[in-house]
């Protein structure tokens, strides 16, 4: 009971620590690469290290039977391709916004896909509570407070990464939609394959750092794709084996708190009152999004496969 409660607990609070402090990481890697060079060398780094954990999780696990193997390939195949170009896109705005944006602004705007995944389960017949509304409009207060100047306008890095919780929500769902038919691991493997291709392709069209330069990208990169995408994806499935999905979800959410701290003790980045009051109607949000009883909690948790 005690190591199922620590579980339950404190490794979710280490994934949130670990995928905030990569928006630190991220922020940094941004002033040496473009956005598709840094995410097709995470991406890779991820695939390779997801792909040896798979090879060793099959040594331990037995063989499955030959029509189930033959539909659970397909649905592998299709659910990487869905799930890694919505993560590909998602990546790639949130990374673009980095360019411009500081690590606290970004992880509270990304977390805004908290509140999104339930407002676009209506399209699919789910009735959201009123906690979820009202989340919605502290959302909103928060974003405007966090993001929109006194000229009423919205910083260019503010924009990408709005938009980047919108892909993020879509690749949530895409990722609840095959979870339960796949694999969590292989599925997060294949979809960092998919990831890998896309935003190598996309990486023809930037110039690739200078080779002094190496040695200073090395760092973040390596840290986003082992850290932020390997070991904490790891740790997130065993924080959600027999959890209650909305506290895991809820603990994981704070991800956005340790990315304004990690911005503001590392990078040294400050905030203003108001955005400080941005970030607390956003956090207020998310948490009133997490409470339990929403519909969509009672089968998957809405973070159940995102990665950093």
């Amino acid at each position: 009971m005690k190591v199922n409660r620590v579980r339950q607990n404190i490794l979710p609070l280490i994934t949130a620590m670990i995928w905030g402090t990569a928006f630190v990481a991220q922020s940094v890697g941004a002033d040496y690469m473009g956005a598709f060079t840094f995410n097709a060398a995470r991406a890779v780094i991820a695939f390779v290290f997801l792909l040896g954990l798979c090879g060793l999780r099959s040594l331990f696990r037995p063989r499955a039977g030959t029509a189930a193997s033959v539909g659970s390939c397909r649905d592998l195949m299709i659910g990487g391709l869905a799930c890694g170009t919505a993560l590909a896109v998602a990546s790639y705005f949130q990374q673009k916004g980095l360019e411009t944006t500081t690590p606290g602004k970004a992880g509270f705007i990304t977390a805004l896909y908290i509140v999104l995944v339930p407002l676009a389960g209506l399209a699919l017949g789910k009735k959201a509570p009123r906690s979820v509304w009202l989340g919605v409009v502290l959302a909103v207060a928060g974003l405007y407070c966090l993001c929109v100047t006194e000229g009423f306008s919205i910083t260019g890095g503010d924009f990408y990464v709005l938009i980047c919780a919108f892909c993020f929500a879509a690749q949530i769902l895409t990722v609840d939609h095959f979870s339960g038919k796949v694999d969590g691991v292989a599925l997060s493997c294949a979809q960092f394959l998919v990831m890998s291709v896309l935003s190598a392709a996309g990486a023809l069209t930037e110039t690739l750092p200078p080779l002094e330069l190496l040695p200073q990208c090395l760092g973040p990169v390596v840290y986003v794709g082992v850290f932020s995408s390997g070991v904490a994806y790891t740790l997130q499935i065993l924080a959600q084996k027999d959890s209650d999905p909305a506290v895991v979800s809820l603990l994981m959410s704070m991800e956005s708190l340790f990315a304004a701290v990690a911005g503001a003790l590392i990078l040294g980045n400050r905030m203003s009152g108001r955005e400080y009051l941005g970030c607390g109607l956003m956090l207020a949000a998310v948490v009133l999004a997490q409470l339990p009883g929403a519909p969509w909690q009672r089968k998957n948790p809405a973070r159940e496969s995102r990665v950093c």
